[in-house]
Parts: structure tokens; C-alpha cells; sequence
């Protein structure tokens, strides 16, 4: 699996599903998921070199959620400043599920692992490598996030790694 097209078939849908579940906002995942296939093309050799195209690309869309996220507190930090927070009713939204809006409603640091680990079906290890932080880091996040999702989750079993 070098190809780009090949990649992208192979692999683009199971990605968004996965950043959406990181992100909780469909357009996002797309959004990000595209910006790392973009990264692809742009490089002079494509994937020549690279062991496993779907975990580079998954790596690049994460980094490109969080710099987003950055990004995005920076520049709430200074609107903040500049006038007051006007809260705005959420409009219901038919596909979003009881999962959606728990994943929504923990820690991002929290939701991160979480998604890697059962979204992604990536190991400690690998998360760790992904995030960029100790494996020590990824299991409290992961018992943390467990233990926050069963909290929102009433009836439900959060499966052990």
C-alpha cells in the first residue's frame, strides 16, 4: 500500500471516523484527514519510506487537530479580552449519540487516548508515540477516561484494555 490513491481509498474513511470520534465534529475530521493527505502529496517521494501510510496520516491529522486547538484558545484567550462570552443555545443535531456527546463532555487529553485506543485500535505504546508523551501518561489517561465515560454513560461497560 504506497500508492496515494490507494492509500486514500483504503484508508480515508476508517481515518474520519476516527477523528471524528477524537474531534466530535464531523467537518473537522474530514477537514484534518484531507490537510494530512494534502501533506502526502506534497511530499517529493509520497510515502517511499514510511512503514505504514495509515498511522502517518493519522499521525499528521491529530497534530493538525491540536495545533487547530492551539490555535484556537490563543485567539479565544484574546476575544475574551476584547469582549464578553454570549452564550448560544445548541441546536439539537439527530446524529450525534449518547457515545458522541460523553466523548464530547470528558477531557480532551482524556478523549484523545480513548479514541486512539479503541477508535484506532492503537496500542499503548503506539498512542504514547502518536501524542507524543510517556505510556505511563496514556494508561491514567485511559483508566481516567473510562472512569469519566462510564460516569456519563449510565447502563454501559467500558471494555479493559
Amino acid at each position: 500500500m504506497g500508492d496515494i490513491g490507494e492509500v486514500y481509498h483504503a484508508c480515508y474513511g476508517r481515518l474520519v471516523v476516527q477523528l471524528y470520534a477524537f474531534t466530535t465534529d464531523l467537518q473537522e475530521a474530514h477537514d484534518a484527514v484531507q490537510e494530512a493527505f494534502a501533506r502526502a502529496v506534497a511530499r517529493p517521494r509520497g510515502f517511499t519510506g514510511i512503514d505504514n501510510p495509515e498511522a502517518w496520516l493519522r499521525t499528521v491529522a491529530i497534530n493538525v487537530v491540536r495545533r487547530r486547538w492551539r490555535r484556537r484558545g490563543v485567539l479565544d484567550r484574546v476575544l475574551l479580552r476584547e469582549r464578553p462570552l454570549q452564550q448560544h443555545a445548541d441546536q439539537p443535531d439527530a446524529t450525534r449519540t449518547d457515545l458522541t456527546d460523553a466523548l464530547d463532555a470528558i477531557p480532551r487529553s482524556y478523549r484523545e487516548v480513548i479514541v486512539l485506543h479503541y477508535y484506532a485500535d492503537l496500542s499503548v505504546e503506539e498512542i504514547a508515540a502518536a501524542l507524543d508523551v510517556p505510556t505511563g501518561t496514556v494508561k491514567s489517561r485511559l483508566s481516567r477516561g473510562r472512569a469519566a465515560l462510564a460516569a456519563r454513560l449510565p447502563g454501559y461497560e467500558v471494555a479493559r484494555a
